[in-house]
């Protein structure tokens, strides 16, 4: 007898659910991200004969070690491929990919930094949580997840891997000259991240809204610890002049396009304060060539945040803000600060008034926290690739 499902899931119900929808025993999986619902990923095609019931498969993660590698799951669920032998499976259909990202086609990750190197970053963990006498910039070689038919990539359970890094001299020379004309779009993380998450989500972010310029990530010092938000504050605050002087670099090489800025969380913070720097320096000339920019749940005070705006001229129009009121992590933001509310926790109308692209994303995620609905939600990936695309406000 067939089951109409079968559970692979953590303590919260939301990791894995593969459904049985038919008696012909295909499947689908359905992977969700932070505790959060991800789209179907691909299908697998299992003999029904092999089902006597049921299936439960726990992982129990205690909470304050989910919440510190919530970006850890995916790959932890590898582990749970053993599962999959109890559906026999006699084969994982998954197409080509005719809209690869251009991340995909060539694996080399620009890396801008104020963290300080650890060996020489040349192993794990590359960048550590101690601040850099000054910004460093460098190349990522990477390693997708592989494609073909029959990997675990096909049915979601395989990721990206950070393979080397290669210094670089100065940010004009991390773009290859052949290479002119493209766009590049920067992702500056959040809270409680490492060196390497951010990098890779940077690289499941491009890949995932599919962008066809160069991909940069630009990591600030985090302790990665939950109970170092003081730190990570300020070490995002004191990294501002870094942020600025790479937007100075890119908008200074002709052979670059639009710079567009996905910043989530504290990362938000930080690449406000850049944009206030940057147009007050260069005023015209930077709102000609940054391109979209996207806060996440961004973690910023709503009246520092409404100051920033008057001041940062035609670049306000070019932000739009992915906001959840049931977003958990800024609720415990806004208790540390005193009860100011946070912007990506705001109201839709609150924000829309000060003129700003509101996408209010609070029915999209189904988890406990909502903080990282920019990555796991396949309508905000959505929402960003039509803002970089210059169709902003669409999508959701």
């Amino acid at each position: 007898m067939v089951p109409d499902e079968i559970f692979v899931r953590n303590q919260w119900d939301s990791v894995l659910s593969v459904r049985v929808p038919d008696a012909a025993g295909r499947v689908a999986l359905l992977l969700p991200r932070s505790s959060f619902r991800q789209d179907e990923v691909g299908r697998l095609e299992c003999r029904p004969s092999h089902f006597a019931g049921p299936y439960l498969i726990s992982s129990h993660v205690p909470l304050v070690a989910a919440a510190a590698s919530r970006r850890a799951v995916l790959r932890g669920l590898t582990s749970t491929a053993s599962a999959l032998a109890l559906c026999g499976c006699a084969g994982m259909a998954a197409g080509p990919r005719f809209d690869a990202s251009a991340l995909v086609l060539n694996p080399t990750l620009l890396v801008a930094t104020t963290r300080k190197p650890v060996n020489g970053a040349r192993a794990k963990p590359w960048y550590g949580p101690d601040r850099a006498s000054g910004l460093v910039v460098a190349r990522a070689q990477l390693t997708p997840p592989d494609d073909g038919r029959f990997s675990l990539a096909s049915v979601g359970l395989a990721d990206w891997r950070l393979d080397k890094i290669e210094p670089v001299a100065q940010t004009g020379d991390l773009i290859d000259p052949a290479a002119g004309g493209h766009d590049v779009l920067i992702y500056v993380h959040g809270y409680n991240t490492t060196f390497e998450t951010a990098a890779l989500d940077a690289a499941r972010l491009s890949d995932g809204i599919k962008f066809v310029g160069e991909t940069m990530v630009f990591s600030w010092p985090s302790r990665a610890s939950l109970l170092d938000y003081g730190y990570d504050r300020e070490s995002a605050m004191w990294s501002r002049d870094a942020l600025q002087q790479v937007l100075d670099g890119l908008i200074a090489n002709p052979i670059i396009g639009h710079i567009h800025i996905v910043a989530h969380s504290i990362g938000t913070m930080l690449t406000m304060e850049a944009l206030r720097q940057l147009y007050a320096q260069l005023g015209e000339e930077a709102v000609n060539r940054i391109g979209a920019v996207v806060f996440a749940s961004p973690d910023i005070d709503m009246d520092g945040f409404s100051s920033s705006v008057q001041r940062i001229g035609p670049l306000a129009g070019k932000i739009t803000v992915v906001a959840a009121t049931n977003d958990r992590a800024l609720a415990v933001s806004r208790w540390i600060a005193g009860g100011i509310t946070r912007v990506g926790a705001a109201q839709k109308a609150q924000l829309e008034r000060m003129g700003i692209r509101v996408i209010d994303a609070s029915q999209q995620g189904w988890g406990i926290i909502n903080h990282d609905l920019f990555l796991s939600n396949a309508q905000i990936r959505k929402v960003i690739r039509n803002s970089v695309d210059g169709h902003p406000g669409t999508g959701a």
